[in-house]
């Protein structure tokens, strides 16, 4: 499980060389003034190399400072580069304390991190239930992370009674965005007919298409799958898999 990082620039910068310039000149004038926003971006900017020399030293600095002033998303960030002891000296503890302020103001990534540490025990004691409701959170404002690993709560009962049915509603959201694991265990799901009716074209077309977003062992279940089927009802899910893309490009 990875962490998630809020890379959004709140701003657009020059295309030519000189205008990047000048907008990396103006930025960094207004996040030495204490511009909490131009600080984030700023830090963002030396994290990604967007203008600037991949530094993660000072894409700590700056997230630091606006971190202070209470900037959720340079929280989140922060408290990831103490998690991965990126730019700074590992530090679970202070990655939980910046992910708990940022999660606290409702900020998505944050709450989704925040679960993968109590999921992992890391600056926290290990507490299922902790992780189930800081992946809630998230998952409720669409993070596709948050949703399947939700799903895989509610499909192994742990930090909350098993329920399939459940299990399939988080799983459905996230493979709706697209998210590889989310549409390989949705198709697992209708494959066993659990939470769901069992139906080998539906489960078909979610090995299909997380095959194609490269998961491997999608590819080889509906491989599996197939020779189970008949022409007709493979037809059919390759049709309702090509009409997923098409609608979801």
């Amino acid at each position: 499980m990875r962490f998630l990082y809020s890379i959004v620039l709140l701003y657009v910068l020059g295309c030519s060389s000189i205008g990047m310039a000048d907008e990396i000149s103006d930025l960094t004038a207004k996040a030495e003034a204490g511009d909490e926003e131009a600080q984030h971006n700023l830090g963002v900017m030396y994290a990604i190399a967007e203008g600037v020399p991949q530094y993660d030293q000072q894409a700590v600095v700056w997230y630091t400072k606006a971190a202070e002033q209470g900037y959720a998303a340079a929280q989140s960030n922060l408290g990831v580069m103490y998690a991965k002891g990126e730019g700074v000296t590992q530090d679970y503890k202070q990655a939980v304390m910046w992910l708990q302020k940022a999660a606290e103001q409702g900020f998505a990534e944050a709450q989704y991190n925040l679960g993968l540490m109590y999921a992992k025990g890391e600056g926290v004691t290990q507490d299922d239930q902790q992780e189930v409701v800081w992946y809630t959170k998230a998952a409720e404002q669409g993070v596709a992370a948050a949703q399947f690993n939700l799903g895989v709560m509610f499909d192994e009962g742990r930090g909350v009674p098993q329920d399939d049915q459940q299990a399939v509603v988080w799983y459905t959201k996230a493979a709706e965005q697209g998210y590889a694991a989310a549409q390989n265990n949705l198709g697992v799901m209708h494959y066993k007919g659990e939470g769901v009716l069992q139906d080998y074209v539906q489960a078909h077309k979610w090995w299909n298409l997380a095959a194609t977003n490269g998961h491997e062992d999608a590819r080889k279940k509906r491989d599996i799958i197939g020779k189970e089927m008949t022409s007709e009802q493979i037809a059919e899910a390759q049709r309702l898999a090509k009409e997923w893309m098409e609608a979801h490009q």
